[in-house]
């Protein structure tokens, strides 16, 4: 494998020790996968520590009545908390991991992971990314448990431009819910001439009003 795409997407891998890095090259997968594939999901052991190089995968959370909760997104540069708690504690997955569009990544087996977590540079770059990404799973709980669905939504909303280009399933999925109720609130907002609805888009007309719904 070429590790020059790897080096500068990551450049916390230019700090370790030359033998590291050389196993690194040696011993780490590369793999390309279509949209829409499932990595990773509940109750499904954990196979490695991914670098994401292009593409990007959706974490989430699913229900048993077949909602979706979207907790966050592996973006190249970025990797998954989950997929590192699993390796630190030794557990199976309890959340479910799809790829949003075709994605190339690098898999670095888990023997591999543990060596590099006695480098301090290495074991810093987790870590910060555990910082960042529980301070991101805060503020989800957050709207959750205390926003109403009107004020997530006009958030979404307006956090998207002026023309978005999504399905109400999508923007359903990215909130948690389901189709019929953000389909409701949508049209409701379009009566208020919030927004005009289109065929799998939505034009803002009106951002002020959006925010005082947002809060």
């Amino acid at each position: 494998m070429n590790g020059a795409a790897l080096m500068a997407l990551y450049p916390v891998l230019d700090a370790l020790p030359a033998s590291l890095r050389a196993k690194v090259v040696e011993q780490a997968q590369l793999m390309t996968v279509p949209a829409g594939t499932v990595l990773f999901d509940e109750r499904q052991p954990c196979q490695g520590f991914p670098f994401i190089l292009d593409g990007g995968i959706r974490v989430l959370k699913p229900a048993a009545n077949g909602r979706e909760l979207p907790l966050y997104r592996v973006l190249p540069g970025e990797s998954c908390i989950i997929t590192s708690s699993c390796l630190l504690g030794h557990a199976d997955y309890n959340a479910r991991g799809v790829t949003e569009s075709e994605t190339t990544l690098v898999l670095l087996p888990r023997a591999l992971f543990d060596n590099l977590l006695a480098q301090p540079a290495f074991r810093d770059f987790v870590f910060h990314l555990f910082s960042e990404r529980i301070a991101d799973l805060m503020q989800l709980i957050e709207e959750v448990a205390f926003q109403k669905l009107d004020q997530r939504l006009a958030g979404l909303l307006l956090g998207k431009g002026k023309l978005l280009h999504a399905t109400h399933q999508q923007l359903a999925d990215e909130l948690g819910s389901v189709r019929e109720m953000v389909s409701r609130l949508l049209k409701g907002f379009a009566e208020q001439g919030l927004v005009r609805l289109g065929r799998e888009q939505v034009e803002i007309l009106d951002p002020a009003g959006l925010r005082r719904i947002a809060g």
